[in-house]
């Protein structure tokens, strides 16, 4: 088992390159060391309660994903076996172990890419207002969590701070250019229905996700996270019942019990009863081992 909480990260004779909602990430020349941590982000704040195992189980199905995935494309993982990692990193083995990979150093794109199979959150709002969602004309009288005719792609700006903005494809593409947007978005539809399929034969509904892309060179590649309960939402087959919100193996849960607090979703964050904290940790912890087969 991986260390159980790391809250923040400072690591002597690294140099901190972004330091995110969840993320830690080192700047290594050509290389970038991210490190996930226990921290948890609802409603666009950092929460004061720290969430146990939850980097490692980021870390960990991300790791999973970009190995399943890269036939469909390249990504930016290089290692996240600590044993691979450079001597200057190395020494801190005791708290970067199970939470951290050595990436490639891309130019991310300004866009962030997302598939939707199922009716659920922004998307469900969007509906409801006149059947489409980010300019995709759906048909009437779907209910909420309802599976789609056919995933799709529906892109958002990408915010270094605050709430992202969705888009339509017509904008998404006046941000990359045309031959970037085309190869993002056959690219994010064909990872989330190999990764739905799989998912489904192991009893997990992935009902929408999240990509993000850089430029490695010419070459577009997959980076930051893959499919992980942060990104995406996962949702038990055998409970699923389209009309209502779903039963989730994501932060939902906690999104959930925030709701039901006199808080107006400022800084600072409320802290989070015992009783809530053990249950994310179980519920991303029965995710990445319904996923991935094993035990954290």
């Amino acid at each position: 088992m991986f260390n159980k909480i790391t809250i923040s990260t400072d690591f002597k004779g690294l140099k901190l390159f972004k330091r995110g909602k969840v993320r830690d990430v080192y700047d290594l020349g050509d290389k970038l060391l991210i490190v996930s941590t226990d921290r948890l982000s609802a409603f666009d704040v950092v929460l004061p309660t720290p969430i146990p195992y939850k980097g490692s189980v980021l870390t960990q199905i991300s790791r999973f994903w970009f190995d399943f995935t890269k036939d469909v494309i390249n990504n930016h993982l290089l290692s996240a076996d600590i044993d691979n990692f450079p001597a200057e990193i190395k020494i801190y083995k005791e708290d970067l172990c199970g939470r951290s990979m050595l990436v490639k150093k891309t130019r991310p794109l300004t866009i962030e890419c997302i598939v939707r199979g199922y009716l659920s959150g922004s998307g469900w709002k969007e509906y409801q207002k006149g059947n489409s969602v980010s300019g995709h004309k759906l048909p009437a009288n779907l209910q909420e969590s309802q599976k789609l005719p056919k995933p799709i792609f529906t892109p958002s700006t990408k915010a270094d701070s605050g709430h992202d903005i969705n888009i339509d494809e017509a904008q998404a593409e006046k941000i990359v250019g045309d031959k970037v947007f085309a190869k993002v978005k056959d690219a994010s539809l064909a990872i989330y229905r190999k990764a739905s399929e799989y998912a489904s034969g192991r009893g997990i509904i992935i009902a929408d996700t999240k990509f993000e892309f850089g430029l490695l060179g010419n070459e577009i590649i997959l980076i930051d996270e893959a499919l992980t309960p942060d990104s995406s939402r996962f949702w038990p087959m055998a409970r699923y019942k389209p009309g209502e919100p779903q039963a989730s193996f994501d932060k939902q849960f906690v999104r959930d019990y925030l709701e039901t607090l006199d808080w107006d979703k400022a800084y600072p964050g409320p802290d989070l009863p015992e009783k809530i904290v053990k249950k994310t940790s179980e519920k991303y912890l029965e995710a990445y081992k319904i996923i991935t087969g094993k035990d954290l």
